[in-house]
């Protein structure tokens, strides 16, 4: 993009050739075998990216919106899966606490999740509470100098692989009455339930928060008790914007997958990419690549500024995945049969952004968001 700093155009260029490395051939593999690529996720941790927007003085890079999702994009284009679980350690976990913690909770936790020496999770989504985040019913009683917490997280990126959970809890009777708390790993009364097998992101680890009367320090508490609503709705607006970048390296990467192919099958006697019909959906495929990169980094940009807003956000979320889904589903009936198979990688590309659908609000809540917001700025 034009607005791009010399340190973004520099990062993409880092990304890209680390994907190309140590992502892109190892795709395959972790999406079948269900398996976490955790070396490349460590080594993320050397180039500095797993704090990406955290402040330097921890080893984070001090960058913003634009940049993290310069990484979804170049990482999504080459493996969604391990980029799913690099946006959830970094924008879930240190990003939150880089915002909400205080100055001791960040020194004792940003370094090690920002070097990779720990993986971080966030613990949002339970069995009965996904889109209605503030129905959440995991509670937390203070008791003595310690807080015991009972509930079940549901669908967390990284849970089993997680040193240090990001977790909100209610704490009050009042809707909004939520907290939030920082969780280690063999804190006693916590553990991981069943690893969740998905359809797509395979080489994303996903699985269960389980508390069972865990006991926490009151140190583990993040700012105030009931104070947590806001934080919340406020991290979701860069998770969204970040996330859909991930749907643009997809759409990025069935595009030119979809060009070496037309360049190379041939039909009737000449290469496909001969053939109105092919020509006429490459052209409309690179179109919308375009449109997404432009409205994401545009938003993205907006909010490094400060012009930040639940609106927008939800609207870059509604807007690129369902784009991405329609782009892989033309990658493939451009492939024809090779495209149905798995000696491409369309298909996976397909089932991975699937959950850009549903995943950080689903199409159906960013609809809601929209409207609802729109309507109320037309009343005023």
């Amino acid at each position: 993009m034009w607005f791009f700093s010399d340190e973004e155009r520099e990062l993409r260029e880092v990304c890209k050739s680390f994907s190309e490395k140590e992502l892109a051939p190892y795709a395959a593999k972790h999406d079948q075998n269900e398996s976490f690529n955790i070396s490349a996720f460590k080594k993320m941790g050397e180039l500095g990216l797993l704090g990406i927007t955290a402040d330097p003085k921890y080893g984070g890079s001090g960058l913003g919106a634009t940049a993290s999702t310069i990484v979804m994009e170049e990482f999504g284009k080459a493996c969604a899966s391990t980029t799913l679980s690099y946006l959830a350690h970094a924008m879930l976990a240190v990003n939150n606490i880089q915002v909400n913690a205080s100055e001791q909770q960040k020194e004792k936790y940003l370094p090690k999740l920002i070097s990779g020496e720990h993986i971080g999770c966030m613990g949002m989504s339970e069995p009965e509470f996904g889109s209605d985040a503030l129905g959440i019913q995991t509670r937390a009683k203070k008791v003595g100098n310690e807080y015991v917490i009972n509930g079940t997280k549901m669908w967390i990126t990284n849970a089993e692989y997680a040193d240090v959970a990001y977790v909100y809890t209610r704490t009050g009777e009042g809707k909004r009455d939520l907290s939030t708390f920082i969780i280690e790993k063999g804190m006693p009364g916590f553990h991981f339930g069943t690893a969740i097998h998905k359809m797509g992101m395979r080489g994303s680890p996903t699985g269960e928060l389980i508390f069972d009367n865990a006991r926490v320090p009151i140190s583990s508490l993040v700012g105030k008790e009931g104070d947590s609503t806001y934080h919340m709705m406020k991290n979701l607006e860069i998770e969204r914007i970040t996330i859909s970048g991930i749907s643009l390296g997809i759409a990025q990467a069935c595009l030119e997958q979809s060009v070496r192919y037309a360049n190379e099958r041939k039909q009737f006697g000449k290469t496909i990419g001969n053939f109105q019909l092919i020509q006429k959906m490459l052209a409309e495929m690179a179109t919308e690549v375009e449109m997404m990169r432009h409205f994401i980094y545009s938003v993205a940009k907006n909010y490094d500024l400060g012009n930040k807003g639940p609106t927008v956000a939800a609207q870059v979320k509604l807007a690129l995945p369902k784009m991405a889904t329609k782009i892989a589903l033309d990658a493939i009936q451009l492939h024809g049969g090779y495209g149905y198979s798995r000696e491409f990688p369309l298909e996976r590309y397909l089932r991975d952004n699937k959950l850009n659908e549903i995943g950080a609000g689903t199409n159906e809540v960013m609809i809601m968001i929209i409207a609802k917001n729109i309507l109320k700025e037309a009343s005023r």
